[in-house]
């Protein structure tokens, strides 16, 4: 089953991101708790863990893209 991961509320006022830098690539294989993308706020960077175990099918968003809470940034492969 494929989950696909939104960004998440961030708290405070906290509204877009920017994409800093993905640690993984599409076909790569994820851990649970892995850091999967480096988010770029104004408070400094953000790292997002991976949820779920599996393998990344497919990144939706591109490094120096602007993302807003709730939108989609990649889907995984669960295992």
């Amino acid at each position: 089953m494929a989950t696909e991961i939104v960004l998440p509320e961030l708290g405070g006022e906290i509204e877009s991101v920017i994409i800093k830098r993905w640690n993984f690539n599409e076909g790569d294989r994820v851990n649970e708790g892995d850091d999967l993308v480096e988010l770029s706020l104004n408070q400094g960077v953000f790292n997002l863990p991976s949820p779920v175990n599996g393998v990344i099918l497919e990144i939706l968003v591109e490094e120096g893209d602007e993302v807003e809470i709730g939108e989609a940034l990649v889907t995984i492969e669960d295992e």
